[in-house]
């Protein structure tokens, strides 16, 4: 393969994981978001609304700045960035997967990404058992949280490309 191709191949599975890891994450405020409105056609009273304000700064700090700007958004941008540099077929086809860590990263990160995500499907399912308003007002909270994940994926994103060098590991075992 000629290195004009596999460049553009390369550009192609970075486009390819940024979008695929967005759109999800953009599907899910989406979904989230409806739910969350629909809360506010229910009566609140006070103690709703202390919930609702603990909830959204809880999960702004937890999910947003610690968990998405501090660990997971960094990390995805470099996956990324790792794609447009080195990318190989696989990790091309299944991008997305590749930025958020599912595969071709440290055992620890692996394990967050695939324990995180089934604790994330659990909530899921216990949550729709919930009633509104109080489910809206948990929902708010991961909205706020997504919100800001994405959002500083983006900026780590731009960081990282227009610098042309990875600011954050993009925890590649082998690569350093």
């Amino acid at each position: 393969m000629t290195d004009r191709r596999r460049d553009v191949l390369n550009m192609f599975a970075a486009v390819w994981g940024t979008a695929g890891l967005s759109g999800v994450l953009i599907f899910a405020i989406y979904r989230l978001g409806r739910i969350s409105l629909a809360a506010v056609e229910f009566d609140w009273h006070l103690w709703h609304w202390i919930a609702l304000i603990a909830n959204l700064l809880f999960m702004a700090y937890a999910e947003g700045y610690r968990g998405f700007q501090r660990r997971f958004s960094p990390r995805s941008a470099a996956r990324a960035f790792y794609l447009y540099q080195h990318g190989r077929l696989l990790d091309g086809l299944l991008a997305p997967l590749f930025c958020a860590g599912y595969f071709a990263a440290s055992r620890r990160t692996m394990l967050v990404v695939w324990i995180g995500t089934a604790v994330i499907i659990v909530l899921v399912l216990l949550l729709q058992q919930i009633e509104q308003p109080w489910r809206g007002i948990i929902d708010w909270g991961v909205v706020v949280g997504l919100t800001w994940g994405v959002l500083a994926f983006w900026v780590m994103l731009i960081q990282t490309f227009s610098a042309g060098r990875y600011l954050y590991s993009p925890d590649i075992p082998g690569h350093a």
